[in-house]
């Protein structure tokens, strides 16, 4: 997958407003993810395959997501 242009998104000239926009689809995209992590590792979805799948090291993505945070239990 390549780049995204998301600058259609915002349809902002004023560039405070576009980066107020732009904050806002990162919170979301956030979420998202958290919610795709905790469903893979509800799945059955190691850790390694979920760092792949987020281009990250298991490392980062356990450290973001392991622990209570995802599934809300101890989740090494």
């Amino acid at each position: 997958m390549g780049e995204v242009d998301f600058s259609p998104l915002t349809g902002e000239s004023d560039p405070l407003q576009a980066l107020r926009d732009t904050a806002q689809v990162r919170r979301l995209l956030e979420r998202e993810e958290a919610v795709q992590v905790r469903r893979a590792r509800n799945g059955g979805a190691s850790w390694a395959a979920i760092a792949a799948a987020l281009g990250v090291t298991k490392q980062a993505v356990h450290k973001k997501y392991g622990g209570r945070g995802v599934l809300g239990r101890k989740d090494d």
